[in-house]
């Protein structure tokens, strides 16, 4: 099963403000739910009550190092290992790895993807992407889309899908 990192970050690294995404862009949700739509998405308990509830279409795997109520669509998962035995139940091929930073840290090393929204204006924040994809020798751009600001979506953004370097591909 192939692991994917989908991510909105400025280009200093910022994903969040407490507990938020500190900009609003219904085009990148909507590209987030096409990308996502059918495959199990696995966060952080953070990401998941910020959330508010489950994602519809897709299994919800929150990882935490505690036990806490939820509903019966998602699963929770005290590992890395638990998490990743309970994406491949689902059988879909990927599973995508939605934040928020302490996750995509535990999961990067086994990424073959990244979908990287670009937000291209600062914010202030106080949760980073743990590293930039953008300046590391072990990703390469593959595509890339640029979206500029429009009466609903008020801050221009670059969409890139990055994959690993094939030297540096996770092991299986």
């Amino acid at each position: 099963m192939d692991v994917s990192a989908i991510v909105a970050m400025t280009r200093d690294r910022v994903i969040g403000l407490e507990g938020r995404m500190p900009w609003r862009l219904p085009r990148d949700l909507k590209h987030f739910r096409k990308v996502t739509w059918g495959k199990p998405i696995i966060m952080g308990r953070k990401t998941y009550e910020s959330l508010g509830r489950p994602l519809p279409g897709r299994r919800n795997i929150v990882l935490s190092r505690a036990t806490f109520a939820t509903s019966p669509e998602v699963l929770v998962a005290h590992s890395v290992e638990e998490a990743l035995a309970l994406a491949r139940r689902e059988a879909t091929g990927e599973a995508m790895v939605v934040g928020g930073g302490q996750v995509y840290e535990a999961f990067l090393d086994r990424c073959r993807t990244i979908h990287l929204t670009i937000v291209e204006r600062r914010f202030d924040g106080d949760t980073y992407f743990p590293i930039d994809p953008l300046t590391s020798s072990e990703w390469r751009s593959v595509r890339k889309e640029y979206w500029e600001a429009d009466d609903d979506n008020p801050v221009d953004a670059t969409y890139v899908v990055l994959e690993r370097c094939r030297e540096q591909q996770p092991a299986a």
